[in-house]
C-alpha cells in the first residue's frame, strides 16, 4: 500500500534559496528523510546553459542532507526536477512531496494522492530522439507506477520527467564511438528529448501504441495527456515522477488532469481542477478555489501553424526573442489569471505532450 502524501508549494526568494524547505522541516510539516520528490521553477533562461537549475538543485539537496539522516548518495537519488525560465509573471517556486507515517492520517477508500519514482536505464546521446529512448522511458514509467501503488493507468494524472539533452560534448562522444545522433548540434534537442520522452510515457500508459521512428516529432496526433517533460545537462537518464491517486492509504490531497486545446484555453485548467474533485460553478473565479488548490502543472507549445484562434502571431518568426520564452510567458499569465497565483508550474517544449499548440494540465487540491 502506498504511503500517504503531504505536499506543499514554497517560494524561492533567490536562485540559491532553500530556506522555505528548511522551514517546512523545522516546523514539523514534513520530515527531511520523508521528502520523496521536488518539482520547481527557477529563474534562468530555460535553455541548454541554464545553470540556475544546478544551483537550486544543490541548495535543496544540502538542506535535506543537513536536516535528515540519509547519506549524500541517498539524497542524490531523490528526484528533484527543475524547469528553468520564469518568463512573464511566473514566480520561482517549488512543490515538495513527502510521505507521512501511516498512523498520521485516517485511511479512506476515496482516491488520494500517491507518488512513485524511478530512474530509467542510461540514455546515450544516440538514444535521444530514437525508439530506444521511448522503450527505456516506458519501462521506467511502469516501475514508477508500481512504486506508487497504481495498477490502473487511468489513475495516473501527471508524469514529470527530466531527461538529458544533446550537447556538443555528448555529440562528440557518440561520434567517437561510431554512433550518430538525431541532430548534429544541440539546438532543438530540448524539444527532441522532451517529445521522445512523452511518447514513452504514452506507450507505458496505453495512450498510444509503440510509434514508428518516422513518427517521432512529426506525427503530432500522438501525445500523452499527462506527460510533462523537461530536459537539461545535469543527468544521463530519465528521472521519472509518477503522480496519481490510489485508494486505502488516506491523506489530504487529490490530483486530476485535463488538456489545454490552445494557449488561451482557461477551461482546460478549470477542468483539471474539477477532475481533482473540487466542485466549481459553471463560470468559476479564482476566489472559488479558496485555499484548496496546491498548484497547477502545465506544458505549453507555440502552435506550429502560427495561429491561435484564427489570429496570426509572430512567435515562430521572431529572431529577437525565442518562442520558448514568449509562449511560456503567455500561458503563465493565463494560468495565473485562473489560479490568482503567479507561482504556477509552466514548462515549454510540449511536442507529444497534449494537443499540438496546447498542452496537458494537472492540478493538486486539498480533498
Amino acid at each position: 500500500m502506498p504511503a500517504p502524501i503531504e505536499v506543499r508549494k514554497i517560494p524561492l526568494h533567490n536562485v540559491s534559496d532553500a530556506s522555505e524547505l528548511a522551514k517546512l522541516i523545522d516546523d514539523g510539516v514534513m520530515e527531511a528523510d520523508r521528502v520523496v520528490a521536488v518539482i520547481g521553477k527557477t529563474e534562468g533562461n530555460g535553455g541548454v546553459n541554464d545553470y540556475t537549475r544546478i544551483i537550486a538543485d544543490r541548495a535543496f539537496r544540502e538542506v535535506l542532507l543537513e536536516k535528515g539522516s540519509r547519506s549524500k548518495e541517498e539524497v542524490a537519488q531523490i528526484p528533484i526536477v527543475w524547469s528553468g525560465g520564469t518568463d512573464g509573471v511566473i514566480s520561482p517556486h517549488a512543490t515538495v512531496f513527502a510521505t507521512l507515517p501511516e498512523d498520521a492520517v485516517e485511511r479512506t477508500d476515496e482516491p488520494r494522492l500517491t507518488v512513485g519514482y524511478a530512474m530509467s536505464d542510461v540514455l546515450l546521446p544516440e538514444d535521444i530522439g530514437r525508439i530506444t529512448m521511448v522503450e527505456k522511458v516506458a519501462e521506467g514509467v511502469r516501475r514508477a507506477m508500481a512504486e506508487a501503488g497504481i495498477e490502473d493507468p487511468a489513475d495516473v494524472h501527471y508524469v514529470q520527467t527530466k531527461t538529458p539533452l544533446l550537447t556538443i560534448e555528448t555529440i562528440r562522444d557518440a561520434k567517437s564511438r561510431g554512433k550518430d545522433t538525431y541532430y548534429d548540434e544541440p539546438h532543438g534537442s530540448m524539444d527532441l528529448s522532451n517529445g521522445t520522452t512523452a511518447l514513452g510515457i504514452a506507450v507505458a500508459l496505453g495512450e498510444i501504441e509503440m510509434p514508428r521512428q518516422e513518427q517521432v516529432m512529426r506525427d503530432l496526433s500522438l501525445y500523452s495527456a499527462v506527460a510533462s517533460c523537461s530536459s537539461g545537462v545535469e543527468l544521463d537518464r530519465a528521472q521519472i515522477v509518477v503522480v496519481g491517486n490510489a485508494r486505502g492509504h488516506g491523506g489530504a490531497y487529490r490530483i486530476g488532469h485535463s488538456v489545454m486545446r490552445d494557449a488561451l484555453d482557461q477551461d482546460g485548467i478549470w477542468n483539471a481542477v474539477r477532475d481533482a474533485g473540487l466542485e466549481l460553478p459553471e463560470r468559476p473565479h479564482p476566489r472559488d478555489l479558496g485555499d484548496r488548490l496546491v498548484n497547477v502543472f502545465l506544458k505549453c507549445e507555440a502552435d506550429p501553424t502560427g495561429y491561435v484562434r484564427g489570429r496570426r502571431n509572430a512567435m515562430l518568426d521572431d529572431s529577437d526573442v525565442f518562442w520558448h520564452r514568449q509562449i511560456k510567458a503567455t500561458v503563465g499569465g493565463v494560468a495565473a489569471s485562473v489560479t490568482g497565483d503567479p507561482a504556477v508550474f509552466v514548462s515549454v517544449a510540449a511536442v507529444h505532450q497534449g494537443p499540438s499548440g496546447g498542452g496537458p494540465v494537472a492540478a493538486i487540491v486539498r480533498a
